[in-house]
């Protein structure tokens, strides 16, 4: 059997562990730069504030109802994000964390009468240690344990819990739940299978094998088994290393001048190759973008560039200077740029071997002793983190966070102040 532990309006739900008044009141979390609704209370969705919604639409439905507004404060939200991981990791030693508010555990070996206690133990645990609520799925199948989370996040008969038993009550939901909601079918194939009659899970379910390889693929096919119960997708315990690390903002203001861009473009190489150390990888290739805002009236200019990093490496200052080189070549007067991001990719592990004589191996070099001296105080320090001078100090084009709460489980300067 597979749970599936999912966090309710995580990024709301964070905000009101610290502003307990807020509960039951419509809430809202933004985006970067505060431009779109990201994460809303329930009170918040009845009032028509649509997930992804720019909140300048919605301005007046905010002020006439009182609606809080947050800046997404990620550094929060991640720290209790692991707190939730590590609660869940107390109830089964096999946990695969699928994202920063979802996991799946296996609750194998248990008995069948024990799951809905185990479920609701789990539910009542994380809420008392985080206070964070959650919603848990339980079924044979992790695509199963999927559609069982929604079943209980939706219905507040349910208490935020629900498992698949039997084959009666499973086809009944599987009935209710159109295709496009089954996890792994996107709106192409939802099209192409309503196009065949083929409305519903149950209908997916149902779907003769040949015809789905035929039309669709393996892992569609996977997605069917799944649904009938026959479990083709394993807990993923050890996370996969990226095969590709990008780092991209939207300025919180235009940037004119390359100066201001050459700051921003050094600060996420610098955020990449931390990244890039954390799986032990060394970066083949290197690209750098920038463009101007397409929704303004004015000309529209988008240009990348990118090099070959002959030997791979991951010590930042190389790949700081490579990108400037890069950006000198894309950088255009007169535009107002809006986003600038770092591609590094075609990454070999760090232990890989010379491919000749006159190589500089970076695998116990001083350059890879000064980065590990580096991430291991960053990794520490919340705040007042080591950077390289090239990143800039003002930072005028950083994220707009208008609204953004403390950082108040990392921070010492922001811990929670209670007045008695």
């Amino acid at each position: 059997m597979f749970a599936l532990v999912d966090c309710n309006n995580f990024f709301v739900s964070c905000e009101r562990v610290f502003h307990p008044s807020l509960r039951f009141k419509p809430v809202v979390v933004l985006s970067n730069n505060d431009g779109c609704a990201i994460s809303r209370s329930n009170e918040a969705k009845v009032l028509g504030i649509a997930m992804g919604a720019p909140i300048f639409q919605c301005a007046g439905v905010v002020q006439q109802h009182n609606v809080t507004v947050f800046s997404a404060n990620f550094v929060l939200y991640g720290d209790m994000s692991h707190r939730v991981m590590s609660v869940l990791s107390e109830f089964t030693p096999r946990l695969e964390v699928y994202s920063i508010d979802e996991a799946f555990l296996s609750l194998e070996g248990l008995e069948p009468s024990a799951l809905d206690a185990v479920a609701r133990q789990i539910r009542a645990g994380v809420k008392q240690q985080t206070g964070i609520p959650v919603c848990v799925g339980l079924a044979p199948t992790k695509t199963l344990a999927k559609i069982a989370n929604h079943i209980a996040k939706n219905h507040k008969e349910m208490e935020g819990v629900f498992l698949f038993q039997d084959e009666e009550t499973m086809n009944a939901w599987l009935q209710k739940t159109p295709v496009d909601d089954v996890w792994g079918i996107g709106k192409a194939k939802a099209g192409l299978l309503e196009r065949h009659g083929i409305h519903n899970a149950l209908d997916l379910k149902n779907a003769p094998d040949q015809w789905i390889q035929k039309h669709l693929t393996v892992m569609t096919l996977r997605t069917v088994l799944e649904l009938r119960g026959i479990a083709c997708l394993a807990l993923e315990e050890i996370q996969p290393d990226k095969k590709a690390i990008c780092t991209s903002r939207t300025f919180g203001v235009e940037v004119k001048n390359f100066s201001e861009m050459k700051e921003a473009v050094a600060a996420y190489v610098s955020r990449s190759a931390e990244k890039l150390r954390d799986q032990n990888s060394l970066a083949g290739y290197i690209q750098v973008f920038i463009e101007t805002n397409r929704f303004k009236e004015t000309p529209y200019y988008r240009n990348a560039a990118g090099v070959d990093l002959s030997p791979p490496d991951a010590y930042t200052p190389r790949l700081i200077a490579t990108a400037d080189h890069l950006l000198k070549k894309i950088f255009r007067d007169g535009f107002s740029y809006k986003r600038c991001g770092v591609i590094l990719s075609d990454f070999v592990p760090q232990t890989r071997e010379p491919r000749d004589l006159f190589e500089a191996q970076y695998q116990g070099s001083d350059r890879q002793r000064l980065m590990e001296v580096m991430d291991q105080y960053n990794r520490r320090a919340h705040t007042g983190k080591l950077f390289f001078a090239a990143e800039g100090l003002g930072k005028s084009w950083s994220m707009k966070q208008a609204h953004r709460s403390k950082r108040f489980t990392t921070c010492w300067d922001e811990l929670l102040e209670i007045l008695v």
